[in-house]
């Protein structure tokens, strides 16, 4: 008789777990039609898998992850989970014979406590959506990605999401007060507290916080909330270079002001937002300060701008603050109307900013490759973005090694791969090379420890 082969295996696999999901789950909780495998198969990055999941389960509750994780976990096939689909490292991608596990309709605001300041959330819920709950009394969200109006409070915890208000703020994992997670064969578990301190045992809150959904499914999680600053002055201020305005942002840290938020554009992508802006600067840089000494801190900051700066502008209007800050967030969109953008996000001490900026053009006239630069300038988050034609099957080789140099100058100045976005598939390789052999490793054991048969996010940040 001859041996059963390893696609009718699979296949078999993939058959029993469909219809024991179609016997334990909600009708309207599965779907195999081919327009909904398509657009869960990929992500913000664009980055795409060989094949077409095997189907998507629309979860609405715990219950539903258990279920669906109990199930593919006896059967051995591989889980995706996704929030919005918004990632820009490709860590929701799904190719062939995966299950999609879609957490976008568990999108309820649990508990808002105005007395604790904190939210219980699930993981659906759009991260501006949120803020605005939390404003009805007199709180916020403090993490505020740019993406904030379309990510999912999940998506932003796992891959520990940061944001414009990083540098005074922190990100999504200093906002994050506890979780309700499921493992890979079904079993709840509830991490953390619902007080601001707390150290009992190990944190993990924190090491599932930018897991990337290769640890567990968050269903829930238990979130800090702080209140409305008293006031906040913005400045947007134009510079003949963005190294200038690099070297002028790590100048306010220098100076002992601790902004809410620096954000940093560079030319090109003025240019692609709009030619006017171009006009007016090389570079702009956003600054923000907020709380009672927020004026005060303003006029500091003005001072120090205006001998390196050919324009500065200010306002305590909330409105014209957001005006201020729309080229910063019009940034990404408006790249996407060029091509597919390759995002990079390297970090590096704020103190080499400028002359990460200096590489990173150089690295763009080496190999003939655009790249658009934007930045956390407060917390030397950089954001390189080199645009490719959306219609090529794969990455040119140029935008490759422009990419990998990217990310080796970032370790030679002593930063990280990544900021905010997550490994997921398009940084995988030189994750090694950051983490050293000893670090790596035990990574992996961590990952047998809570997945040992390696069903979740397979492929993806280790």
């Amino acid at each position: 008789m001859t041996a059963p082969t390893t696609t009718t295996l699979e296949s078999t696999k993939a058959a029993e777990l469909l219809g024991l999901l179609a016997r334990d789950l909600a009708p309207d909780r599965l779907a195999t039609d081919p327009r909904t495998l398509a657009a869960h198969a990929t992500d913000r990055s664009g980055a795409r898998s060989d094949g077409s999941p095997l189907a998507v389960v629309h979860v609405r509750r715990t219950e539903d992850v258990t279920v669906t994780l109990r199930h593919a976990h006896a059967l051995g096939v591989p889980v995706v989970p996704r929030g919005a689909g918004t990632g820009l490292s490709g860590g929701a991608i799904a190719g062939e014979g995966v299950l999609v596990l879609d957490l976008s309709r568990m999108n309820r605001i649990l508990e808002l406590s105005a007395d604790d300041q904190l939210a219980v959330v699930e993981p659906g819920v759009i991260t501006a959506e949120l803020d605005r709950a939390a404003g009805t009394h007199g709180l916020r969200y403090a993490p505020d990605p740019a993406s904030a109006a379309i990510s999912t409070i999940g998506g932003n915890i796992a891959t520990n999401a940061g944001g414009l208000r990083c540098a005074k703020y922190g990100v999504t994992r200093d906002s994050v007060l506890g979780l309700e997670a499921v493992l890979a064969d079904g079993t709840v578990i509830r991490t953390g507290r619902r007080t601001v301190k707390g150290v009992t045992g190990y944190d993990l809150t924190a090491l599932l916080t930018g897991s990337e959904g290769t640890l567990a499914v968050v269903t829930s999680a238990t979130l800090r909330l702080r209140p409305v600053p008293m006031a906040t002055a913005t400045l947007a201020a134009y510079f003949p270079s963005f190294e200038a305005a690099a070297e002028a942002s790590y100048a306010i840290g220098r100076a002992g002001i601790e902004p809410a938020l620096a954000e940093l554009v560079d030319g090109p992508v003025l240019h692609a937002i709009d030619p006017e802006l171009r006009e007016q600067g090389a570079a702009l840089l956003v600054v923000q300060c907020d709380g009672a000494g927020a004026s005060v801190e303003a006029e500091v900051v003005t001072r120090l701008l205006r001998p390196l700066a050919t324009t500065v502008e200010v306002t305590d209007d909330p409105a014209e603050a957001e005006s201020l800050l729309a080229a910063r967030r019009l940034a990404l969109p408006a790249l996407e109307r060029l091509g597919r953008p390759l995002i990079e996000d390297i970090a590096v001490p704020r103190s080499r900013l400028a002359e990460a900026a200096r590489s990173i053009r150089a690295v763009s006239e080496r190999h003939g490759v655009p790249i658009f630069t934007i930045a956390h300038a407060a917390d030397g988050n950089l954001h390189p973005i080199i645009v490719v034609d959306p219609d090529l099957d794969r990455l040119p080789d140029a935008a490759w090694e422009a990419a990998g140099e990217i990310f080796a100058l970032a370790l030679r100045l002593g930063g990280t791969l990544t900021g905010e976005h997550g490994v997921g598939v398009l940084k995988r390789q030189w994750v090694a090379e950051e983490l050293g052999p000893a670090a790596h490793a035990l990574q992996r054991r961590l990952k047998e420890a809570f997945d040992p048969l390696g069903i979740l996010n397979p492929g993806k940040s280790l």
